[in-house]
Order: C-alpha cells, then structure tokens, then sequence
C-alpha cells in the first residue's frame, strides 16, 4: 500500500525537506527576497511603514509629558541608535534593504533633536509652584 519507488521517495523528500527546516531566519536570508524579486511592493510597504512610524514617534514625542509619550519616544530613539541591530526589523536591516544609509539617516535625526529648543525646567517650576499655589489659597 504504502510502498512507493526511489524517485516518488526522493521527490518526497526534496519536497518535505523545508518544512522540517528551522523557523529562524537570518536578516541576510530574509533580505534576500528583495534581490530575488521583481515586484516586492507588499514587503517594501511593510518596512517603509515600519520606518515612519519611529521616525514619527521620534519626532512627535520628543517633547512629551505623558509616560506613554516618553515611552513611545524612547523605544523609537533606542531602535534608531541601535548600530549593531542583527534582528530582522532592526533600523540598520531595513535602512540597508531600502538602500538608505542608514549611519546618514541615524545623523540627520540627532541634528534634528539637537536643534530642538531645550526644555525649560524653571518655566515647568514655575507652573507647578503656581498651582500649588491656588490649590492652598483654595482651602
């Protein structure tokens, strides 16, 4: 019943081979199908995306008062100035498969931060001092 010929065996066996194969992938093997293909629209919208979205968090929060804002900023900083990122959706892996430079791209954001006006704590002192003002003279 079961018994097949060499050939069906081998073609089985050439056939099944990937799915026994581990599920980690490499950044270089995941990479690879951007070289491997003509159209790769739906992948390149993933990373571009991926992409934004920090850059937009980056920028967006960099002034934030709010923790999740702070959070947010923070997760977005770190994943950009993450120089030795070997995972796959690391800002170095995804800067390289669009064809940025991504040492240039990490550059241009910290000028940017750095030419942002300082946070003025005594104005912030100055506020909260003010409220807790009121808040006595209200009692």
């Amino acid at each position: 019943m079961f018994i097949e010929t060499d050939a069906k065996n081998h073609d089985y066996e050439e056939g099944a081979a990937p799915l026994f194969q581990p599920d980690a992938l490499l950044a270089a093997q995941y990479f690879d199908t951007f070289r491997r293909k003509v159209q790769i629209q739906p992948e390149r919208r993933l990373l571009i995306a991926v992409l934004e979205d920090a850059i937009f968090c980056f920028q967006k929060y960099i002034s934030s008062r709010e923790r999740r804002g702070k959070t947010l900023f923070r997760e977005a900083e770190d994943w950009i100035q993450d120089e030795y990122g070997d995972y796959i959706f690391s800002f170095q892996n995804i800067c390289e498969a669009l064809g940025l430079d991504a040492s240039q791209l990490r550059a241009g954001l910290l000028r940017w931060k750095q030419s942002r006006p300082p946070k003025h704590p005594e104005i912030r002192a100055k506020k909260d001092l003010k409220r807790k003002v009121q808040i006595s003279c209200a009692n």
